[in-house]
This record gives C-alpha cells, sequence and structure tokens, in this order.
C-alpha cells in the first residue's frame, strides 16, 4: 500500500523546487529521474540527477467521482494496488518496465498498454498537473474535472514530453471501474487472415479491450458484462489464454521481446487496417498489437529505409531499444513542426535544463 501525504506534509516538493531554481540559476542541466526504468527510451542525459523518487503518495482520491490525484514518484504498482481495492483501473493501462515503475515516468513517456485503441490513451485520462517550473515554481494546471479548459492545456503538453518542459510533480487522473467479466482467447490463423479478422470485428460492438498477433495466432481480450463477454466467446471459439498473456505483453516480458546484439527494436505506428509493410523481416521478427496499428519489429535494417516505409503508409516509427546509439529513437522532425517545438522549449525551459536532448540533441 503506498502512503498518503498531504501537501502541507511535503517538505520533499519544497527540496525539488530550491533544486531546480538554483539549476536555473547556474544553467545547470538536471537529469530527471524517478524509478529510472525508462531510461532506455529515447537519448542518454547528462545531468545532475534529479530525483522524485521519494516524492510519492496519494493525494486524494474520490472512488465515487473516479478521480485521483497522486504524486509522480509513487509507483504504479502501488497505486494500481489501491485503486484495485475499489474496483478501479487505470484504463490506459501503462507499462512498467520494472518494479520501481513510477507514476511520472508513465506520464513523462505517454506510453499506454494494450487496451489503448479501445479506452484511450494516457493524456486522455489526465485531468491536471502540478509541474516544477525552470524557475522553481510549483504551478498546478487543469484541475480533477473533465471541463476544466482554461487556455492552453499544459498538463497534457506534459504527456510524452520526457520531462524536457518541466518537471512533474503531481498528477490528477480519470479512472474507470474494472470491467465485470473478462476472458481472453487464441486462434490459430496466418497474419493476412489475422488482419482480415480484426477489420471485421473492428466494424461490430464486440467487447474487445485488447487484440495482438504473433507466430500465426490471434489473441483477443473480451472485457464488459457477463452476456456479452459470454456470447462473443461463443461465437470466436477459439482456446482460452491466461490474462497474464496482455501484462507480459504491456510490459515487454514475452520471449518475442529478447534481442540478439545485433538486433533493435522497433515500435512502428500505423493507420487501423494497414497491410504488412514490405520490411527486412520476416513474420518471426514481427509481433502486431492495437489491432494491427502497433507493430513491434526486431530488425539490424537501417532506420532511413525503415522509416521511409512507414511514412508511405501513413505512419513513424520510433526505435525503442537501439543496437547502437546512433540509431536516432525518434522519427527527424520536420522543419516546420521542429521550430514550433523549439519555440516551444525555449518558452518553458529558456536555459535547456530539463532533461537535454531526451528528445531530439537541439531540445
Amino acid at each position: 500500500m503506498t502512503d498518503f501525504m498531504t501537501p502541507q506534509d511535503n517538505d520533499i516538493g519544497e527540496a525539488l523546487c530550491d533544486q531546480v531554481r538554483h539549476a536555473f540559476e547556474q544553467r545547470t542541466p538536471l537529469r530527471i529521474v524517478g524509478g529510472d526504468t525508462r531510461a532506455f527510451y529515447g537519448n542518454a542525459v547528462e545531468g545532475a540527477p534529479l530525483s522524485l523518487a521519494e516524492h510519492r503518495g496519494i493525494v486524494h482520491y474520490d472512488p465515487v467521482e473516479l478521480i485521483v490525484t497522486v504524486r509522480a514518484g509513487t509507483p504504479l504498482e502501488a497505486l494500481e494496488h489501491t485503486l484495485a481495492e475499489n474496483r478501479q483501473m487505470l484504463p490506459f493501462e501503462p507499462p512498467r518496465f520494472g518494479p520501481g515503475s513510477t507514476v511520472g515516468g508513465a506520464v513523462a513517456t505517454g506510453l499506454s498498454g494494450p487496451r489503448r485503441p479501445w479506452a484511450g490513451a494516457v493524456r486522455d485520462f489526465v485531468l491536471g498537473t502540478r509541474v516544477i517550473t525552470q524557475e522553481g515554481k510549483l504551478l498546478r494546471f487543469g484541475g480533477e474535472v473533465m471541463k476544466n479548459v482554461a487556455g492552453y492545456d499544459v498538463s497534457r503538453l506534459m504527456v510524452g514530453a520526457q520531462g524536457t518542459l518541466g518537471v512533474i510533480a503531481d498528477v490528477s487522473f480519470k479512472v474507470l471501474p474494472i470491467p465485470t467479466a473478462r476472458h481472453s482467447l487464441r486462434l490459430a490463423m496466418p497474419l493476412d487472415e489475422a488482419l482480415k479478422t480484426l477489420a471485421a470485428l473492428g466494424r461490430e460492438p464486440l467487447p474487445i479491450t485488447a487484440a495482438a498477433w504473433y507466430a500465426s495466432e490471434l489473441f483477443l481480450r473480451l472485457e464488459g458484462g457477463q452476456s456479452s463477454v459470454a456470447a462473443t466467446c461463443e461465437r470466436l471459439g477459439g482456446d482460452a489464454l491466461e490474462d497474464d498473456f496482455w501484462t507480459a505483453l504491456r510490459d515487454q516480458r514475452l520471449d518475442f521481446f529478447t534481442l540478439q546484439p545485433s538486433e533493435s527494436l522497433w515500435r512502428l505506428s500505423l493507420p487501423p487496417n494497414t497491410p504488412p509493410l514490405a520490411l527486412d523481416a520476416d513474420d518471426s521478427a514481427q509481433l502486431y498489437d492495437w489491432g494491427g496499428s502497433q507493430r513491434w519489429l526486431k530488425t539490424t535494417q537501417d532506420a532511413v529505409s525503415l522509416r521511409a516505409a512507414c511514412v508511405q503508409a501513413g505512419g513513424h516509427a520510433t526505435c525503442f531499444r537501439r543496437a547502437a546509439p546512433s540509431i536516432a529513437p525518434f522519427t527527424p522532425l520536420d522543419p516546420v513542426v521542429a521550430k514550433y517545438h523549439a519555440n516551444v522549449k525555449a518558452t518553458l525551459d529558456a536555459h535547456g535544463i530539463f532533461n537535454p536532448g531526451r528528445l531530439y540533441p537541439a531540445l
């Protein structure tokens, strides 16, 4: 169980503000650290560590209103345990990548699990944040209700920014009830048939909340009311699948994610119903998630040709785990988009102290 603290009792927050204020005055780069389970994601950061590991605890939780406010250093496991006691959950199913994985890291990286296409992404459930700005001030953005919009939504800007625009101190989430019934199943079928099946199922109001394909098997998770789940199971058939499969997929603990030294792990984000791409890899090196819109690829293929294939299909490619530091983790920005990024960075982080270079060398 996580510990509970009130804002008045949290001297750690004041110490964090002081450290940021000092770094701003001295123009000292900071490397923001929580559980450090996502250090592999993005470029390495050189800077003085700013640890939020002790800035933890649930500030406010209202199960009736489906709202929770939690400190950034709180372990995801502790938060999810508290929510589960009330039959509630974080709908975006954040990956953990390790026992020390924190709430702040989940929001900063903006990564979602298998339920994402059916429930929504991280930013869809962030109601508000408290952020330590470059001057060391602790400011609140957003709130604890869905309709709370005043000016630009800075809270959602922080999602996926990898700590390059400020230090996330607290986050308020919208949570949802855990579905009444759940059943996972597996069906043997080749890739082309699986993609056609998923496209057809996607046009029907079925209780599907996860869909993946790997090694000639289609994996589905059904969640909802008892009668709806039971009827869909009877219709689709297949063999029962342990629910642990989805947490293993979420946290990349499946055997598929074991890499050879020369291989990189790529995350391909593609439009729905995109056919298989012409890649330098066979089916055994690919795992389809999100009904085919997110594809994991193990390959030694060069980044330029791989990214070009994804762009041609209307998507993009992220090098999740790199065989060599020379591979840029994120797709290079268009000059116009890069200018906007630079302007936002200059406004919120004038001296470049927050995780410099984490996303792109110039940011």
